[in-house]
C-alpha cells in the first residue's frame, strides 16, 4: 500500500526530523553526555516517530472511512463515522501527540 500523496510530504518531514534527532542522540552517547539529556532527546525521537505513524494511518483511515460517508459524516447505515483521531490516539505512546497533529 502506498502512502497517500497528501500525507507523504508531512510524513517525510517528520521522519527526517526524527532521523536528525536520532543522529544527535547517538552523538550524545558517543560524547558521554548526561543520561538525562540523552533520554530527553530520545523521547523527542519517539514522539516524532509516533506522529509520522499516526499521520500515515490516519490518512489511510480517512480515505477508507470517508469513501462511504455523506456530507454530515454518516456512513451508509446512517451511523456517525468516528474521526480517525478518536480511534487512533489511544494506540500511540506519546500522550497528546495524536489529536493536535492530524491536520
Amino acid at each position: 500500500m502506498k502512502v497517500d500523496d497528501s500525507a507523504a510530504g508531512p510524513v517525510l518531514n517528520r521522519l527526517r526530523r526524527a532521523h536528525g534527532q536520532l543522529a544527535g542522540v547517538i552523538a550524545m552517547i558517543e560524547d558521554g553526555r548526561d543520561c538525562t539529556e540523552v533520554v530527553t532527546q530520545l523521547a523527542a525521537v519517539c514522539r516524532a516517530l509516533d506522529r509520522a505513524g499516526f499521520k500515515i494511518v490516519a490518512s489511510e483511515m480517512r480515505q477508507c472511512l470517508g469513501s462511504d460517508t455523506d456530507p454530515a459524516g454518516r456512513g451508509a447505515d446512517g451511523e456517525a463515522v468516528p474521526h480517525p483521531r478518536l480511534i487512533l490516539s489511544p494506540l500511540f505512546t506519546c500522550p497528546g501527540c495524536a489529536p493536535s497533529h492530524l491536520a
